[in-house]
């Protein structure tokens, strides 16, 4: 067995886990508007976004919100203003993902 391969994305892969909060359609987008805009209004979000439901936006917010990418704020007034913003954990992340976009502009 000393020759078995593991592979990295096995059960409970910290890549997995990171693939799994950044995967799909619309979060990548959030994040980037997000971490361009700094705190940002449900509205603004969606006009930025372009085509995403309201529906499909509340559930990546949601989402994000539920893996601590993304911190919800609600202010108390009339109208209840709520306004996303990234968390440290994703400032941190930003260099990455800056990494990556240039990796990814070099595929083929």
């Amino acid at each position: 067995m000393a020759n078995e391969h593991i592979c990295p994305c096995t059960v409970g892969c910290p890549l997995q886990k990171v693939m799994n909060a950044l995967g799909g359609r619309w979060k990548m987008s959030i994040l980037c508007s997000l971490s361009n805009d700094g705190s940002t209004r449900y509205n603004d979000i969606k006009r930025k976004m372009g085509n995403i439901s309201n529906t499909m936006l509340a559930k990546s917010l949601k989402e994000l919100e539920e893996d601590g990418l993304v911190k919800r704020t609600e202010y108390v007034e009339v109208p209840i203003r709520v306004e996303y913003e990234i968390t440290d954990s994703v400032r941190s992340l930003i260099p990455i993902l800056t990494e990556l976009a240039v990796w990814g502009s070099n595929l083929k």
